[in-house]
């Protein structure tokens, strides 16, 4: 046989054997693929969805066959979910009100491998509800769609007309907000919920950003009558800087359930998602570990968006993770705290049992009943008045909850380590214990911050911290936070590697909160400075940002041993008037090993 033919032979026969692989390839994934249509899932009914994604959910995951990755798909368009005939669970959320039980509008839960691809669904919820929950899943993506609420549980107003002399002020509430005023009190109300709101933000109705030092505002809604519909009359609600056409955002301070919540969970990948509203923070994930936000967005519908706010909370915030936390190329906007905020939590020891044993308690009501730490885990010691470390590192041999049959619900545990505990720890309420294996990596970067009270960002980590190329405009408050607490919130710990870099800061610190003290605030909460001896955080690098200041404060530092801010580029503007009480532009308590060098001043 001539060379040629026999090349020719070899030729067809691996074009036939690449059309039966292609065709085989091809069978395999259409298996593997599964469009909640066939389940009876169509959009645009307003019919409530919960029990049907339920269903197809639950049926998809006893069908499939083995552990290869499949791809649940719908159509794009609108699905609503109400509470009535929700998933029922009891879950404790880091941050956030420990009420159960919770109503969830789609679960995955002990799910692996899946690719949820929505296409571009726009979900709706109605009522109270957590609209989404990844539960001990592993190598889950989530990916195009958004989350938002018919009815928000904050409200907003616009200013009509503000009597500064008597003390009266007339608000327009927005068309879509449900309202009551019974024995002069207004308040707002919905489908199982109802609450008179207390406190509020203001912004301006041209830019969306939040009136120039303003801050937190008491709300007028005690003595007030309706007018005409939808229009309230205050008679004891005194604010000058509320003038008409200021909007008004009416929130209580209640944070029931996030827009997303995942938890015991590996490998996640929620990409391309925008959340509208939440009641409380937009995500909130623990105890997992390597989570990427790609595109996902806490974010309004638009610029015709008539609202003025997102979420009740924070915009993402990871309690107790480890791996790799991603997070790239989102928008938070409108949200009432920072736009990221990673951290662990500090168990308090409250008893000395022996040398190996100690009882030690979740402190803060809103953080509790959920996994702390797991055998073979290594941690260290805390003192909470000075936050120093203190005696030596040790391992977890045993974890076991104390005041519940099982860790949901606990905020007590008995911990047996592996070594005796160092002497100098004591049950006299002063020592915390930090845990070493559940803090992950950070990489913050590409993303747009805007509009938004309290924080930018806020980082409480121990492991290495890349915040970059990020735009920080107009946050209200500080920019970002380096923390740690072992006082209030109990949220760890030391940032030892952060590198800030290539960001633009626009016109931080329009208002004051906690944490203010100029743009990039490293600031642990330290009852007693002075008796400090060790310092808390270490190896910070400010480098190449542009900062565009109407006022002075740029860098505040406390407790900090190795901090670099170079190459960074500081000019000034006139868009609003000086006001703040730090008139440095460095201030530095306790700080040594820093180098202030080559920034351009404009």
């Amino acid at each position: 046989m001539a060379a040629g033919q026999f090349k020719k032979i070899n030729m067809r026969h691996l074009l036939i054997i690449g059309f039966v692989l292609l065709f085989f390839s091809l069978a395999v994934y259409g298996q593997k693929k599964y469009n909640l249509t066939d389940y009876g899932i169509y959009p645009n009914t307003k019919q409530d969805m919960s029990v049907l994604f339920k269903n197809a959910i639950n049926t998809i995951q006893k069908k499939r066959q083995g552990t290869a990755q499949i791809e649940i798909v719908l159509p794009p368009g609108r699905y609503d979910f109400f509470a009535k005939d929700a998933t029922v669970r009891e879950y404790y959320i880091s941050n956030h009100d420990q009420r159960n039980p919770k109503y969830v509008g789609i679960a995955f839960e002990g799910m692996k491998n899946i690719i949820f691809n929505a296409q571009g669904a726009e979900f709706v919820f109605h009522g109270r509800m957590l609209p989404v929950s990844l539960i001990n899943t592993e190598n889950c993506t989530l990916k195009n769609f958004s989350i938002d609420f018919e009815n928000p549980h904050i409200s907003q107003a616009e200013i009509l007309d503000n009597d500064t002399v008597n003390g009266t002020i007339t608000f327009k509430v927005a068309p879509w907000v449900n309202y009551s005023i019974k024995d002069s009190v207004f308040s707002a109300e919905g489908q199982g919920w109802k609450h008179s709101p207390g406190w509020g933000v203001a912004f301006d109705k041209g830019t969306k950003r939040l009136l120039y030092k303003t801050g937190d505002i008491g709300l007028g809604v005690k003595n007030v009558a309706e007018i005409a519909p939808g229009v309230i009359k205050s008679y004891k609600w005194k604010n000058k800087q509320l003038v008409p056409g200021a909007i008004i955002i009416m929130r209580s301070y209640n944070r029931p359930t996030p827009g997303i919540f995942v938890s015991g969970a590996s490998n996640t990948i929620l990409e391309n998602i925008q959340v509208h509203y939440a009641e409380g923070m937009g995500l909130l994930a623990q105890v997992s570990e390597n989570i990427t936000l790609d595109k996902f967005s806490v974010c309004l519908k638009g610029v015709n968006d008539p609202r003025y706010f997102t979420t009740q909370a924070d915009a993402t915030h990871f309690s107790g993770c480890k791996g790799k936390i991603i997070s790239r190329n989102g928008l938070y906007e409108g949200m009432m705290d920072d736009a990221i905020n990673v951290h662990g939590t500090y168990l308090r020891v409250t008893k000395k049992v022996d040398e190996r044993t100690l009882i030690a308690k979740y402190m803060h009501q809103q953080s509790y009943g959920f996994d702390w730490g797991f055998p073979n885990d290594r941690v260290q010691f805390i003192q909470s008045n000075t936050m120093e470390l203190m005696g030596k590192k040790n391992k977890i041999k045993t974890i076991t909850s104390v005041d519940k049959p099982t860790v949901n619900g606990a905020k007590e545990f008995s911990i047996v380590f592996e070594s005796d505990v160092d002497p100098v720890i004591a049950d006299n309420g002063l020592f915390g214990i930090e845990n070493l294996e559940w803090t992950p990596e950070v990489v913050f970067s590409d993303n747009l911050i805007r509009n938004n009270r309290a924080r930018g960002a806020l980082f409480s980590i121990p492991k290495r911290t890349v915040v970059e190329n990020n735009f920080f405009d107009h946050t209200s408050g500080t920019a970002i936070v380096l923390c740690g607490d072992c006082n209030g919130w109990y949220e760890t710990g030391a940032c030892n590697n952060v590198i800030i870099r290539n960001n633009r800061f626009l016109n931080s610190l329009t208002s004051l909160y906690q944490f203010t003290n100029a743009v990039i605030a490293i600031y642990p909460e330290i009852p007693e400075l002075n008796k400090q001896v060790k310092y808390f955080h270490s190896n910070i690098v400010i480098e190449n940002n542009l900062f565009e200041i109407f006022d002075e404060p740029v860098l505040y530092a406390k407790s900090v041993d190795g901090l670099i801010f170079k190459n960074n580029k500081i000019k000034k503007n006139d868009d609003f008037k000086p006001f703040h009480r730090n008139k440095k532009t460095f201030f530095l308590e306790r700080v040594i090993n820093e180098d202030i060098k080559d920034n351009n001043f404009e």
